[in-house]
């Protein structure tokens, strides 16, 4: 890629209430991220909230420090874009990576768990990892601390793949910097957050669909009830992703988790052999049963008045909750044509009021008074 597509893509990445879903909508509106940036100020403007997009000063700054790190930038739809996340339509727009590229192109299994993880959990999944990577399959997690750790230091020599929660130059948590210099020389680091973000429990839940979504299936080893690990165990069954999980006992609170996940329908397994028996079922890269992302064209003009407009905006927004809907159902319910429908929520995002979520689904968002 050019650096200009670079530059521009970035810029339109970082600007503020612009996600993933909403990049992709409009690149395939306007055809280009620099005839998409002309357009987005008047586009938030019309849903109320003018936008300021991300300055070339900021975005120079960030390809500067990828360089002097020896990080590189991989943009939706570049050739050695991770193919697994293609189907997704919450695919990271820009991801900043570290490392071996090469490893994105290989079978995935995500290991994930407690970061208070007993002795015995630790030492298995450590054990685990190392067998699951000779046996061809690149090791994916989050870094954290605990299970994570493990899994990333039985699959060093292999092939492993961190996902993180912070700029690709932070390291977290701290006592992990010998690790998290080791993935960067031997595997690969990866993060769709810009470069000097620090890591906040807010974003924590962030990468777990990245790690889901690059993997064929995600294996929990001890996690409580509130663990960040079901949330990747979540995203992986919403995508059609295998998920499995070691139980334990029911008189440790480590294992409520997974012994739910169990309970739940995701297949018990002890060991890599049994892991490994669940990965070689699928053939290849996991067709995941979600709504199809089509969101159509939008329309220069709609054959709605200045004030029909207004007051079909306002419908759309008063039948919205914090609980994410299908926009085609919701269109249906507010007696909208989906081409209006889309076009509306997209000045509705852009205004800071609407959020996009795989599935093509959106929800409200309350301003601060």
């Amino acid at each position: 890629m050019d650096q200009k597509n670079l530059f521009n893509k970035l810029r339109l990445i970082r600007t503020p209430n612009i996600g993933p879903i909403t990049c992709q909508l409009l690149m395939r509106r306007y055809g280009s991220a620099a005839a998409t940036l002309e357009t987005v100020p008047d586009l938030s403007a019309r849903g109320g909230r003018q936008l300021k997009l991300a300055t070339k000063q900021q975005v120079e700054q960030e390809i500067e420090q990828a360089s002097k790190l020896g990080a590189a930038f991989i943009c939706y739809g570049d050739d050695d874009y991770p193919p697994s996340k293609l189907q997704f339509d919450d695919a990271p727009f820009v991801l900043t990576v570290k490392g071996h590229k090469s490893v994105l192109a290989a079978k995935g299994c995500a290991l994930v768990g407690a970061r208070n993880a007993s002795i015995n959990a630790t030492r298995l999944a450590q054990s685990v990892a190392t067998e699951i990577g000779q046996a061809g399959y690149t090791v994916i997690s989050g870094l954290a601390r605990g299970i994570d750790t493990a899994a990333h230091q039985g699959s060093l020599d292999t092939g492993t793949l961190a996902v993180l929660a912070c700029g690709i130059d932070e390291i977290y948590p701290p006592e992990n910097a010998e690790l998290f210099a080791q993935i960067a020389e031997q595997g690969l680091l990866i993060t769709e957050t810009p470069f000097g973000t620090k890591p906040t429990p807010r974003l924590f839940p962030a990468p777990n669909r990245i790690i889901a979504s690059l993997s064929l299936g995600v294996c929990v080893i001890e996690a409580a009830f509130q663990s960040g690990s079901l949330i990747t165990a979540r995203e992986a069954a919403e995508r059609g992703i295998e998920v499995m999980a070691i139980p334990g006992s029911p008189l440790d609170p480590r294992s409520q988790g997974t012994n739910r996940l169990i309970q739940d329908g995701a297949h018990l397994v002890q060991s890599a052999r049994d892991i490994l028996s669940v990965l070689d079922q699928k053939p290849g890269i996991s067709q995941p049963d979600l709504p199809s992302f089509s969101p159509g064209q939008l329309p220069e003009v709609s054959d709605m008045t200045p004030e029909e407009w207004a007051k079909t905006r306002q419908i759309l927004l008063e039948n919205l909750a914090h609980d994410p809907i299908g926009v085609d159902e919701l269109c249906r319910w507010c007696h909208v044509s989906a081409v209006d429908g889309q076009a509306i929520l997209l000045e509705l995002e852009l205004a800071g009021d609407v959020q996009r979520h795989a599935g093509n689904r959106v929800s409200r968002l309350y301003q601060d008074s």
